[in-house]
């Protein structure tokens, strides 16, 4: 299990490369698709607070519901500097999915720092994600300035 962590700590770099470059400049999307070889996330490091999303398919039902909730909170997602990743396809599991190894439906938070703050394999209140997140030291500096 510490090898796994370990292993998913140090992945969770390569993919912000990958996901940067599918963004608009000047218009970044909140919500995007996790790169199939995504290994990690550092090239959000400091910048973005992923949440990535693991579930078999669109049409789960956790998944449709967490989208939509956090749908419609977009406002306070990019406040936060929240980016929202989806991983759908359990038959190719991305290293990041094996990583985490959902069940089903699952939501990760990952700080600004790179750290796993909160895995959930149940749908998260946008709210309760936000207290979560403004109850982080780096956060509640950004709240101050």
């Amino acid at each position: 299990m510490g090898r796994i962590r370990m292993k998913t700590k140090l992945g969770v770099a390569v993919v912000a490369g990958a996901i940067a470059a599918t963004q608009a400049v000047g218009a970044p999307d909140l919500f995007q698709s996790l790169p199939a070889d995504a290994r990690d996330l550092d090239g959000m490091r400091w910048e973005k607070r992923p949440v990535l999303l693991f579930a078999p398919s669109e049409d789960h039902p956790d998944y449709a519901r967490q989208i939509e909730m956090l749908r419609e909170a977009q406002a306070a997602l990019a406040e936060r500097d929240i980016v929202v990743l989806s991983d759908l396809d359990d038959r190719t599991p991305s290293p990041l999915r094996q990583g985490f190894q959902p069940g089903g439906f699952k939501l990760v938070l990952v700080g600004k720092d790179g750290g796993v703050k909160l895995e959930q394999d149940a749908v998260l209140a946008p709210e309760e994600l936000f207290a979560v997140i403004d109850r982080m030291p780096m956060r509640r500096n950004e709240m101050r300035d």
